[in-house]
């Protein structure tokens, strides 16, 4: 018996039935895509500002110590970050998995654009494996470029196709299966992100980073995407 590909044998087809004709689809995905590239831009230039005072020679590891209130303001401002783009994908979305698709979507782009921002404005970074402080919140996350860069662009695609597929009339249905491999590949990738604490907060030079925690989050994030997908073809087919 001949094996059926994971996303179906009429992925292809239905994708392009679907495909980006809906103009009013495609109007609303790009206001939302202008907005994430803008507030990659705020984003980095914040970043700018704090570089050009605590790093003046450059940005490298070990990190430097910064004012308790400085730091308060920075968890703050993270947490407002994400309350932003929740609010927009709530905005943008009419369903639930509609606005979690917005909500990738707009992360990924984000986060692509902020370094696409901070290498116009400082020439940094100079490869894909400098080392960035990502985020501060619950603890600090620290990894190379090419890490989160990579976690956004799957954000970007899958938030696409999902937001794509329910204004299309679809459903997206994740079943137990899929939020136990979600689970599982958030808490690789966060871990591979978390785990070098004397480096993110002891202020030591980073360890050697953990691609292998990076790459199964990876894997195990695209085959809960492609069962999912797979799942709610088949369910749709069944109404």
């Amino acid at each position: 018996m001949a094996r059926k590909p994971l996303f179906g044998g009429d992925f292809v087809e239905h994708f392009g039935r679907m495909g980006f004709r809906d103009s009013d689809f495609c109007k609303q995905l790009a206001l939302v895509a202008l907005f994430a590239v803008a507030m990659g831009y705020l984003e980095a230039a914040v970043v700018a500002y704090l570089r050009e005072l605590y790093y003046p020679e450059g940005f490298v590891f070990p990190l430097k110590g910064m004012p308790g209130r400085i730091i308060a303001i920075e968890l703050a401002r993270e947490f407002a970050t994400i309350v932003m783009l929740a609010a927009i994908a709530g905005i943008a979305g009419r369903k639930r998995w509609e606005r979690f698709g917005y909500f990738l979507t707009l992360f990924g782009i984000w986060d692509i654009f902020y370094y696409v921002w901070l290498k116009v404005m400082l020439g940094w970074p100079s490869t894909l494996v400098d080392w960035d402080m990502l985020f501060l919140i619950p603890v600090p996350w620290i990894a190379p470029v090419i890490a989160p860069v990579l976690v956004a662009l799957l954000m970007t695609v899958c938030g696409i196709l999902i937001t794509r597929r329910i204004a299309g009339g679809g459903e997206f249905l994740p079943g137990r299966l899929a939020w136990m491999g979600g689970v599982l590949a958030t808490f690789a990738i966060l871990y591979s992100f978390m785990r070098d604490t004397k480096a993110s907060t002891g202020q030591g030079s980073p360890d050697a980073y953990s691609y292998p925690l990076l790459v199964i989050g990876l894997a195990l994030y695209i085959g809960v995407f492609a069962l999912t997908w797979r799942k709610s073809l088949g369910q749709q087919r069944t109404q």
